[in-house]
């Protein structure tokens, strides 16, 4: 996370660049350009630096074709493709399908838990009701990062989707397992009947009460994670 050492600590960096607020359940909107093919000249083939292109320029610079450092690099660059052999392979066609293989630390019990919570709803989101498999999450109530345990207590089996907008704080329970969306869904996207539509309804819960949400847990979600 650009070397800070949490979510929190990244999203105080974020409100400190841009001069606002902090606001700790929401999830900034950070863009990014991704240059495609890119291909690089040998250093002997460098083109110059032109003078308007200064070193702490971030975002946001160009040039324009139609005036002299515009064309002397579009010129630059079509006199360099131009020399390179006919037989050469062009950079462009160079273009790797697979990064560097790298390692990852899986989630101890992250397997077990999935399993668990999935028969303990007997296979079912906790609130549609959906059926297929495919699309359906075991959900972390309190989040694993956030020091939450792989206990079918801390679990929720969620339909994709609605899992999504639970991690978000879109979408939590009350006390007495109901579910509540946030007025924030409407404002932020414009949309969501769907879910409002599902709002007031009763979890569908584990027959073990032991098995069932912890309230705790729900009780950390509501004030840490939902947007209300």
């Amino acid at each position: 996370m650009n070397g800070a050492e949490s979510l929190e600590e990244m999203r105080r960096r974020v409100a400190r660049y841009r001069r606002e607020p902090v606001e700790y359940r929401t999830d900034y909107s950070i863009g990014c350009r991704i240059l495609e093919q890119p291909f690089f000249w040998p250093r002997d083939l460098w083109i110059p630096i032109a003078d308007r292109w200064a070193p702490s320029i971030v975002v946001g610079k160009s040039f324009d074709t139609g005036h002299a450092d515009g064309r002397f690099f579009w010129d630059a660059v079509r006199e360099r493709l131009a020399a390179r052999s006919a037989a050469a392979p062009s950079p462009l066609d160079e273009v790797a399908r697979y990064s560097t293989p790298r390692l990852v630390k899986p989630r101890l019990g992250q397997g077990t838990f999935r399993v668990a919570v999935t028969d303990s709803y007997d296979r079912r989101c906790a609130i549609t009701g959906e059926r297929t498999l495919p699309v359906l999450d075991a959900a972390h109530i309190r989040a694993y990062g956030a020091g939450g345990e792989h206990e079918v207590s801390n679990g929720l089996l969620l339909r994709t989707d609605i899992h999504k907008l639970f991690d978000r704080g879109y979408v939590t329970a009350d006390p007495d397992f109901r579910f509540v969306v946030s007025p924030r869904l409407r404002e932020d996207f414009q949309n969501g009947k769907h879910y409002y539509d599902l709002a007031g309804q009763d979890l569908r819960l584990p027959v073990q009460q032991r098995l069932r949400p912890d309230p705790e847990a729900l009780d950390w979600h509501r004030q840490e994670r939902f947007l209300g």
